[in-house]
């Protein structure tokens, strides 16, 4: 009997990990993507990997350039259809915060179909259209293997005009720094993994993680959003790090950052996921001001289908606030950005 006979089926039970927290540590991917070979030069590839942005992108002529993402995770949720609906969403915000529209998407699907039997697949890849049916594209193929832990996500090919292109490092001194998403979905995912998850906490967790960050769009039109990236497995901290670059530092208002409250009680008990400790050793050293167990591990988090990280000239950042607003978008002024000092490259007030 295939375990889709028996019910119920808690889908985080057959998975090590839980979404973007099967991320591998910052410090051991540095490690992972040295190379001798390197990348071809080419003037029309305008973003690789060298930046350690969200998506590739390739300009094809008139302005006009390609997005190209891939990404996918074990289950974050125990439902299939919910499982699927956020790993796509999540690999659709690659797009999004590069200022970008999505085009179309390719399912990637790996599944021990003994364990668990194609019936749940079929519902995760349900999941999966509707996010794409959100974002106003099709789910236009992929490839499915048999494997010994379920995972599903997608390849999104996406479009931008070069003027419009966000990046993650171009962020500039004294640019306000907004965040779109509460952290602590790494922290509830823990919980509803030991099964100590409340009902309620469970659904707002799904809710925020099936938010498209399709505000990602219009921002890319705006010339005083100068940086963007999402939050996801590295946490807030290390998408941080990533927008400081080699030039700038930040302050961070701990207090402004939004958060799930349940993950407070969490972590206050001792409840939060591995990845959240890994971060926290690759990167700790360059934060200062993070020394609570709270601060420590609610920032180095490491989310699925987080908020958008904003980075925007003070002078416009109340226009960025309404416009926020106005498209119903969740989002708090949670830091700045400052020259880069001798201690840390991060303040955590």
């Amino acid at each position: 009997m295939t375990a889709s006979a028996a019910a119920p089926i808690r889908l985080t039970q057959f998975s090590h990990g839980a979404g973007c927290g099967c991320k591998i540590a910052p410090a051991q991917l540095e490690l992972i993507l040295k190379s001798s070979i390197g990348t071809l030069p080419d003037p029309a590839l305008l973003v690789g990997y060298g930046s350690r942005d969200d998506a590739a992108v390739y300009a094809i002529g008139d302005g006009r350039c390609i997005i190209s993402t891939t990404d996918f995770f074990s289950p974050i949720v125990d439902d299939a259809f919910d499982f699927g609906r956020i790993a796509a969403t999540n690999a659709l915000s690659d797009v999004y915060a590069m200022g970008g529209k999505p085009l179309l998407a390719v399912a990637i699907l790996g599944w021990p179909v003994e364990k668990l039997g194609p019936e749940l697949a079929q519902q995760v890849l349900e999941g999966g259209r509707k996010a794409c049916h959100d974002a106003g594209i099709p789910l236009a193929g992929g490839h499915s293997i048999d494997a010994p832990e379920p995972f599903f996500g997608l390849a999104v090919t996406g479009e931008v005009h070069e003027t419009h292109l966000k990046r993650n490092d171009t962020a500039q001194e004294g640019d306000v720094l907004f965040l779109t998403k509460p952290l602590g979905v790494g922290i509830l995912s823990t919980g509803q993994k030991r099964g100590i998850l409340q009902p309620d906490d469970a659904l707002l967790l799904r809710d925020t993680m099936s938010r498209l960050n399709a505000i990602g769009t219009a921002l890319g039109t705006l010339s005083h959003v100068h940086a963007l990236t999402d939050v996801t497995g590295f946490g807030l901290l290390g998408h941080l790090l990533e927008m400081c670059g080699d030039r700038l530092g930040a302050e961070l208002d701990y207090d402004a950052v939004p958060k799930l409250e349940a993950a407070r009680a969490f972590i206050a008990q001792g409840c939060y996921p591995d990845g959240a400790l890994r971060n926290w050793k690759s990167y700790g050293q360059q934060v200062q001001g993070a020394g609570t167990m709270e601060r420590m591990f609610m920032l180095a988090d490491p989310q699925t289908s987080g908020g958008l990280l904003i980075a925007v000239g003070h002078r416009e950042q109340d226009a960025i606030a309404r416009m926020l607003a106005a498209e119903g978008s969740p989002h708090a002024r949670i830091g700045r950005f400052v020259p880069r000092g001798t201690d840390a490259i991060i303040s955590v007030k």
